[in-house]
């Protein structure tokens, strides 16, 4: 009988496979990086490593999807209220994220990093309009939780071009007023 993938002992050895990968990032280049060397890392064998992920790829995704997770810090954030201090929280998480890869994480992966932060970002988003608008169309929810996704995202990569311009804080207090009124571009209703 297969061990349940809540077994302690699974866990460990998976949270042992993640930080050994981790080690081995602030080494070497991701693409430089083999199952060998994971497995020699970690003092564990093939199938062990393949019992817990199917590939390095999916290593990967599951190491920055867990990581970005604890920067997020997802269940305060999603028993939180989508407001200001909720704004400038998640977007501060995700840029110090996306600085502590600067150094382990490489150009030929941007698009996988931006995938996981939008998705956790959308997952976060939408529970919190959930909770918030119960009652509204769940496709409208989504498809807003979509939109401040890309845009918190888009927000932060475009922070990460020159951090020191700008604090990240500083950055996204400007755009909430906009957030959380809309735009509106001063059209008269008609009498």
């Amino acid at each position: 009988m297969p061990e349940e993938k809540t077994d302690p002992r699974v866990l460990r050895t998976r949270k042992l496979i993640m930080d050994s990968f981790i080690e081995l990032s602030s080494k070497k280049e991701f693409k430089d990086i083999t199952i060998k060397d994971i497995t020699t890392e970690a003092m564990i064998n093939r199938a062990t490593f393949y019992y817990h992920f199917e590939d390095i790829y999916d290593l990967l995704d599951k190491v920055l999807s867990e990581v970005l997770l604890i920067k997020l810090d997802s269940e305060s954030f999603q028993q939180s209220e989508l407001n200001e201090e909720t704004f400038i929280g998640i977007f501060k998480a995700i840029t110090n994220f996306q600085l502590s890869l600067s150094n382990r994480c490489h150009r030929g992966y941007e698009d996988t990093i931006a995938r996981i932060i939008r998705d956790q970002l959308e997952v976060i988003f939408y529970k919190m309009l959930k909770e918030q608008h119960p009652t509204d169309d769940e496709n409208s929810l989504k498809v807003t939780a979509i939109m401040l996704s890309w845009g918190m995202y888009g927000a932060s990569a475009e922070w990460r071009r020159n951090p020191d311009s700008i604090s990240p804080e500083e950055m996204i207090k400007s755009a909430i007023p906009f957030i959380k009124n809309g735009i509106h571009f001063g059209v008269k209703e008609q009498i």
